[in-house]
């Protein structure tokens, strides 16, 4: 069994980061869930999120969101 974290199969993982992201998002600015979805999904944020490179998918919700919240400044 391959537990390995790849470009390949990152995608696995976005879902329920951005899922707790767009809570916070949303909470934080008092907007929809939908708005908040569409603000994370075409931010620079997500494109570093959704590169494995950046091991940005090792972070927990909260480090998340601080660095969602620091790029957006």
């Amino acid at each position: 069994m391959n537990l390995n974290i790849t470009q390949e199969n990152l995608y696995l993982l976005l879902p329920s980061k951005m899922s707790w992201l767009a809570t916070m998002l949303a909470d934080d600015k008092g907007i929809s869930i939908v708005e908040a979805i569409k603000i994370l999904y075409t931010s620079s944020f997500y494109t570093r999120l959704a590169d494995e490179s950046t091991k940005l998918w090792h972070l927990g919700p909260v480090a998340l969101y601080e660095e969602y919240l620091a790029d957006n400044k």
